[in-house]
Formats: structure tokens, sequence, C-alpha cells
């Protein structure tokens, strides 16, 4: 069912998947649910939804992801979104970072599971990370991890001077972008677009908010 699915909802997206990627996202997607049993990684647990909700979803922001990128996915929970960008963008430069450990434990069985390269998980608060990593990453990302402007706050100081943040958001986008738009500037930031989309059987409606710092007048 899952291949199924991806297989025809990635061709609507642009989106090639080889069968390489579809099996690697297929037992990604049969481990969530495994673990999920045991650890809490995950409210969604049905085959069809854990594919459009979980990996569809997160494969609508492969198309924003580079090879050139280094990307750090922040409160990535069972590994989302990066590891399923990270199937369909191996040559990218990952960082995993989540607070609870026995998710990361998750994505390291993942990751060592699958043989993915150039990707890390690590058990952190991000507000730590800035300490070590602080302007190494060119695109930072998180899926429904706090409010706009929170996590505007947290990614400034780890982004590149020239880089870009992108926000996952369920309903009610447009109320967080009104709430947060004088707190990212204030910030040094602007939003540069947003990407509205519906994942497929009415399962709801998402939109990627792009954030960037503020150009020099």
């Amino acid at each position: 069912m899952i291949s199924d699915i991806l297989k025809t909802e990635t061709v609507k997206m642009d989106l090639t998947l080889s069968g390489e990627n579809l099996k690697a996202l297929e037992i990604f997607a049969a481990e969530l649910i495994k673990w999920n049993r045991k650890v809490n990684l995950t409210s969604i647990t049905s085959e069809k939804e854990v594919a459009v909700k979980h990996l569809l979803d997160c494969l609508y922001l492969a198309q924003f992801v580079f090879k050139e990128d280094s990307l750090l996915d922040i409160g990535s929970g069972g590994g989302l979104p990066s590891i399923p960008l990270k199937i369909v963008r191996p040559e990218t430069t990952m960082l995993s970072v989540d607070a609870v450990g026995k998710k990361i434990n998750f994505q390291k069985h993942v990751i060592r599971l699958l043989g993915l390269q150039k990707i890390e998980a690590m058990h952190m608060r991000v507000e730590d990370l800035s300490k070590t990593e602080a302007g190494k990453f060119s695109l930072i990302t998180s899926r429904a991890f706090t409010r706009l402007d929170n996590f505007v706050t947290l990614a400034a100081p780890l982004l590149t001077g020239n880089g870009r943040i992108i926000a996952m958001k369920g309903l009610g986008a447009e109320d967080e972008i009104a709430v947060s738009d004088e707190t990212l500037k204030s910030l040094g930031f602007s939003i540069a677009s947003q990407c509205s989309y519906e994942l497929p059987f009415n399962m709801g409606s998402r939109a990627l908010v792009t954030i960037i710092p503020c150009q020099p007048a």
C-alpha cells in the first residue's frame, strides 16, 4: 500500500522515486510503526496515514533541498522530515536533533538499518547546539515543532548568513504568520514565500513557510 501511494502521489509533485527509494521508505515506515508500539514516536499508526501524513508530507519539502545544502532538522521526533529527505536527497549533509533520547535512538537504528550516509541524529536541546554549531547550516527546518517566532529565534544563531529557514505548518499557518511578523522583523528576518498544498485523501492542508534574513537597504 505504501509504495503504491508514494508512486502515484510523488508523480504529481514532479518527484521521481527509484525502486531503492521506495524500498527504503517502506522499511522506515514499518520500523516507525513497530517501534511506536513501545516508544511514543507518533499518534499516526495506520499504513495509509503514515504514507500520506508522514512520508508524503515530508517529501513535499524535497523540492527545496539541494545537494550543496547543510540541513538541520530541529525537534525531529521520529526522524521527520530528515530521514525521508535523506532517502531522496542522499548527497545533502543533514543533522537531526531532538531532546528526547528514545526518539534519537530510533533514528540511529533506522540510519544504521538503511545504511544512510552524511546524516547524524543527535540527542540535544537546540539551545545547546548553538554553542558549537553556530552559523553552520544553510537550511534549517522543523515540522510542527513550535510557534513560528520561537522557531526562528532558536534557528537564527545556527543559520549561515545567506541561509534559509523553512517551517512546515498545518492549519492556522496564516494566523501564525500574522502574529509572528513583527517578531521576525525584530530578529532581522522576513517571510520570502509560502507554499500551500493539500494532502491526498482529504488528509489535511499544509504549508511550507520560507524565512530568510532581511537584506540590507
